[in-house]
């Protein structure tokens, strides 16, 4: 077994050097360094081309290019640690009327903690800018100990719903408990009323994003192997952790997904793992020929990876390495790609076309 598993490994790794190569040259798009940061988890575009991104230890940053990074004031108090801290940034639909935008962030009380979701006016004026009216919407239950797997990634649909990824916290049985939300993707009005289960069985869910056609796509980092694309179907269990295409980190085995079982499949799944970090689909002219694609931040694989997705079929297309953690990828108002690194003095990476010769 562990020989079967090394020769998989290394056919794996052989394919993508040769199919994607290790050097920047060899990338299919040019990339520009624009910034860098301490710990960058989210960003998001204004409506003006700037962007907020967000720092793990709680700093709220705005980013325009070719001038001085500002200081967003107003952030919330954030539990640090771990894979804990401030962690993802949305904007409202209606964000040019409203200012509104969405952060998430772990809170503790006591010896246990949890994700949060909130919203805030997003003031500019004479003094800088800040936070005001700053109210927590959602709240993941029930707080738990340990520092991981708290998901918390934010989107809006189509529908003006408020959709938030919610990890099973390293505590495995609850994702398939219905009387909390760990292990859930959880959905709610814009002010955070009426919220309901959406799905269940999910383990670390990173990365949430809707297609052109309404589709909510999710990745998550299964334990080890078995990292999954998932489409989001209403009412549906995603397995964990009675079903994975990976194994406990023990080495003991989990039934892999197979017809029949009562779990959604992964519509794509990586062994060895990829460790997603973030997901983008991509809709712009710059990059036309991707136009459609799922588009995936990957951590320990420090890749950039993309997935061709045809209607709810999904299959994989190109696994870039980046020799760098990729916390985050967004796409820019003129189609560009936009990546940050993970870690202290994460770069802000702009992904364009190759210059015609």
């Amino acid at each position: 077994m562990i020989l079967k598993f090394s020769l998989f490994f290394a056919m794996t790794l052989l394919s993508s050097c040769s199919t994607t190569g290790a050097e920047p040259a060899d990338l299919p798009f040019a990339m520009t360094e624009k910034g860098q940061f301490e710990q960058p988890w989210a960003m998001a575009f204004l409506p003006d081309g700037r962007a907020i991104i967000t720092q793990k230890g709680g700093q709220i940053k705005i980013w325009r290019d070719g001038a001085a990074v500002q200081d967003v004031n107003g952030a919330p108090n954030v539990a640090y640690g771990g894979q804990g801290g401030l962690g993802d940034v949305a904007l409202h639909p209606e964000f040019a009327q409203n200012q509104l935008i969405y952060l998430s962030w772990i809170e503790q009380v006591g010896g246990v903690k949890g994700a949060v979701a909130g919203r805030a006016q997003l003031i500019e004026d004479k003094d800088g800018a800040r936070l005001e009216g700053l109210q927590i919407i959602w709240r993941q239950s029930p707080k738990v100990s340990g520092n991981g797997h708290f998901g918390h990634r934010l989107t809006f649909g189509t529908d003006g719903l408020l959709y938030v990824s919610s990890g099973d916290r390293q505590k495995f049985e609850p994702a398939q408990d219905m009387s909390g939300t760990l292990g859930k993707i959880i959905v709610m009005k814009d002010d955070g009323s009426n919220p309901h289960i959406l799905t269940s069985g999910h383990r670390n869910p990173l990365g949430l994003a809707f297609d052109a056609a309404g589709r909510l796509w999710e990745v998550e980092m299964g334990p080890r192997g078995g990292d999954e694309l998932n489409l989001i179907k209403p009412g549906g269990n995603y397995g964990w952790p009675l079903a994975s295409n990976g194994s406990h980190y023990s080495g003991v085995d989990i039934p892999d997904h197979k017809p029949g079982d009562g779990f959604e499949a992964p519509k794509v799944w990586w062994t060895p793992s990829i460790s997603p970090g973030g997901l983008m689909i991509y809709s712009g002219a710059l990059f036309a020929q991707w136009k459609g694609d799922a588009f995936i931040a990957a951590l320990g694989g420090e890749a950039l990876i993309r997935v061709d997705l045809d209607g709810e079929s999904a299959a994989k297309a190109d696994h870039w390495a980046m020799d760098k953690r990729i916390r985050e990828v967004e796409q820019g108002p003129d189609g560009a790609i936009w990546l940050l690194e993970d870690g202290n003095g994460g770069r802000l990476l702009k992904l364009t076309p190759h210059a015609r010769k």
